[in-house]
Parts: structure tokens; C-alpha cells; sequence
């Protein structure tokens, strides 16, 4: 695993989603600006945590897959249902 390319394209992800800039809320009583909440990723030697999930080990398929995607550059497949515009 190429930990430093995943660091540095997490990076590159990150600004295509605009990190740190603030979004309009649309309110019942109008609008207000919110900052989109991060989701964590934790890099472990043996394994991973996205968000506030379960510990993942490498050789899971389900982690590979996420990873690779990572590596080619794309946000993670498996969070494209819950977050369609990237996080």
C-alpha cells in the first residue's frame, strides 16, 4: 500500500470538494452557512476506520477496493450513495 500517494490524493480530493469552504443550508426560515462535517479516515499499519465505523483489515475486499480507488485518484465507490458530491 502506497501510503503516500493515498495521503496525497486525499489532499487533491479534498480541494475538488472545496475543504473549508462553507455551503448554503437552505432553512424553513431561509439560509445559513455550514461547513460540511468531515468524514475521518484512520490509517492503521494493519487496517482502517472510515468515519466512526469498524476497524478494517487490508486483505478485506471491501478495503482494497476502497483503497485502489483512492490510489486512481476517485472518491471511494462505497461512499458515492451517501455522499454524491464527494466528501
Amino acid at each position: 500500500i502506497d501510503f503516500d500517494l493515498i495521503l496525497e490524493n486525499i489532499k487533491d480530493l479534498n480541494s475538488l470538494v472545496g475543504e473549508g469552504i462553507s455551503q448554503i443550508e437552505h432553512t424553513p426560515r431561509g439560509a445559513r452557512l455550514r461547513r460540511p462535517e468531515p468524514l475521518p479516515l484512520t490509517l492503521y499499519r494493519n487496517g482502517m476506520v472510515v468515519g466512526h465505523g469498524a476497524f478494517r483489515p487490508y486483505q478485506h475486499p471491501g478495503t482494497q477496493q476502497c483503497l485502489q480507488d483512492i490510489m486512481d485518484g476517485y472518491f471511494p465507490s462505497e461512499l458515492q450513495p451517501r455522499y454524491p458530491d464527494g466528501v
